[in-house]
């Protein structure tokens, strides 16, 4: 029987499937049942960096497997003791809390955070965040996330949350006051359509927090780990911040995230204050290892950097020619590009031609390509989404 039938029969229909079977991966590609493949340029939404099956994260994953598969917190683990000693020696922390995923790290981030404002008054509770963000769909990311399209239906949300227009410094003056413990950001919002937080905002972000004690939590789950160009986002900037999150491609494929923490926060959270059954799970922590340590090398910095450097000028001679282009933005290997009614259009036109694309805030083509994809892979993509292009502008004329 039908995969995609006996799916929708017995799993929760709330996921959009693409109309395909995927039954391998490998690479930069997934391929069908059918024997076709399709270049993946959002990597399972920026989880599998280094493509499927990179040999190495394999390969620690095999290693690993003949040890354990599972211990619980009551045990030490080493791949996870590497891993969080790779975190803290590449970052701004002191000490890291491993969970299942990204919207978990946030959860664990608002238990630091209103326990932080505890120690400092017993009205320091409140949290500001910004519009358009999105920081996950448990009821604590869910009221962080500042879109009503996902909060309505799941109303009444946590209390203390306040939303400011992202960029917008007035309102994050008036926003700001001795009651706020932390403030939520992306440096890059990527599930409203790859929206840069702009340095004067930052800046006044950092001037603010010191003045009000504010803890500034960089939510750095798709941003993080090599996907703007640097290892985490919030090095294009002036800001450190006190508590940053991780997931997505922390786990080399597998469920993992994280929340770092500063040298001043490291003993916020006492034994027993907050925990996980499968947080820092051994395998998927050596498959992190092994992901991290690829990642975090000097060449593959590098690398990363040239091939941003490589589309955005491509991209941005593509727009020069189509005016449906109407924006590019990001950093990077995470792209956004606005063309309005189109994309869709252009999302199902590609999967026709075996490139899967994905579209985020209904206007915006968002690249997240794995950061390991090669120069002819990349070519490959922009010549069928410029044959796209003019196929749309053919249509348009006739």
């Amino acid at each position: 029987m039908d995969l995609i039938k006996l799916d929708q029969d017995y799993i929760l229909n709330t996921y959009k499937r693409l109309p395909i079977e995927i039954v391998k991966a490998k690479g930069s590609y997934l391929y069908d049942q059918m024997g076709n493949k399709y270049l993946d340029m959002f990597a399972g939404i920026a989880v599998s960096s280094l493509g499927h099956l990179h040999p190495k994260v394999i390969q620690a994953m095999k290693k690993q497997m003949k040890k354990n598969l599972h211990l619980s917190n009551y045990f030490v683990s080493e791949p996870l003791v590497d891993l969080a000693k790779g975190l803290v020696s590449k970052s701004f922390a002191s000490k890291v809390f491993f969970t299942n995923s990204g919207t978990e790290a946030i959860e664990a981030s608002i238990k630091l955070a209103r326990k932080y404002g505890k120690t400092i008054s017993p009205n320091k509770f409140k949290i500001i965040t910004l519009s358009e963000s999105f920081h996950g769909r448990t009821m604590g990311g869910l009221t962080l996330t500042a879109q009503p399209k996902y909060q309505e239906s799941f109303l009444p949300l946590l209390p203390g949350i306040t939303y400011v227009e992202r960029n917008n410094i007035k309102e994050l003056r008036k926003a700001m006051n001795r009651d706020v413990c932390a403030i939520f950001i992306e440096m890059i919002q990527g599930e409203s359509g790859i929206q840069v937080l702009s340095r004067e905002y930052i800046d006044e972000l950092i001037k603010l927090s010191k003045e009000f004690k504010v803890l500034i939590v960089a939510d750095e789950i798709q941003t993080g780990l090599l996907r703007t160009g640097k290892l985490f986002a919030y090095e294009h900037t002036n800001l450190i911040p006190d508590v940053l999150t991780l997931a997505k491609s922390l786990g080399g494929g597998l469920p993992l995230g994280a929340m770092l923490v500063s040298k001043s926060l490291e003993d916020i959270l006492k034994a027993g204050d907050h925990g996980t059954t499968f947080g820092g799970n051994p395998l998927a922590a050596a498959s992190g290892l092994a992901t991290f340590t690829i990642l975090s090398s000097a060449i593959m910095i590098q690398e990363v950097q040239a091939k941003s450097d490589y589309l955005f000028e491509k991209l941005n001679s593509l727009k020069n020619r189509y005016k449906i282009i109407k924006e590019i933005r990001g950093k990077g290997l995470m792209i956004g590009i606005e063309v309005g009614e189109f994309a869709d259009k252009i999302k199902n036109e590609a999967l026709a031609k075996k490139v899967l694309l994905n579209v985020t805030n209904q206007t915006v083509i968002r690249l997240l390509p794995p950061l390991n994809m090669t120069y002819k892979d990349l070519d490959i993509f922009l010549n069928i989404f410029e044959s796209i292009f003019i196929s749309i502008n053919t249509n348009k004329n006739g």
